[in-house]
């Protein structure tokens, strides 16, 4: 299974794809999306959603997971990233790939065992899990490669669940 997995924003969008096969994970691709702070709001959602559409066209991923948002201070901060975040789901949504959410505290808990885990101690267990030679850069398509990771164990866990009620 092919899973393409989303650090959401609108400074930078990181991606990350990986193929999972019975619970072995490979990095196909990653990078980010980056857009200019003096570049107009608009234009921003624009190049997001252009690059993404490009990114799901070109690697057909069969699912996609992305971060789920929690805000709790700054309302305009929060919004901007909730319209960035929806540009960036649409060309998934077009091709009928679906979308999965998950909490940073799953994805640590996920990748490490434990969900108070440091950011660099989810990217070193993500480069050892991919048999990298270093850390993944920058950090937001890092956490993104953990998305889609934490997104294959996911379909381990459920298949095992299904294979244990038979």
């Amino acid at each position: 299974m092919r899973i393409l997995g989303i650090d959401p924003g609108y400074a930078i969008v990181g991606y990350g794809i990986v193929d999972c096969e019975s619970g072995h994970f490979s990095l196909i691709g990653c990078g980010a999306v980056t857009t200019a702070a003096d570049m107009p709001f608009d234009r921003r959602l624009k190049v997001i959603y252009d690059d993404i559409s490009l990114i799901v066209k070109k690697y057909a991923p069969d699912e996609l997971s992305i971060e789920k948002l929690f805000f709790n201070s700054n309302q305009k901060t929060a919004i901007d990233v909730a319209q960035a975040r929806g540009v960036t789901l649409l060309p998934a949504i077009t091709a009928g790939v679906p979308i999965f959410e998950y909490t940073p505290l799953q994805v640590k808990s996920s990748i490490v065992g434990y969900g108070r885990a440091e950011k660099h101690q989810v990217q070193e267990m993500v480069k050892n899990m991919l048999h990298l030679k270093a850390i993944i850069k920058p950090d937001d398509t890092a956490d993104a490669v953990a998305l889609a990771i934490t997104h294959g164990l996911s379909l381990g866990r459920r298949q095992v669940e299904r294979s244990n009620r038979i």
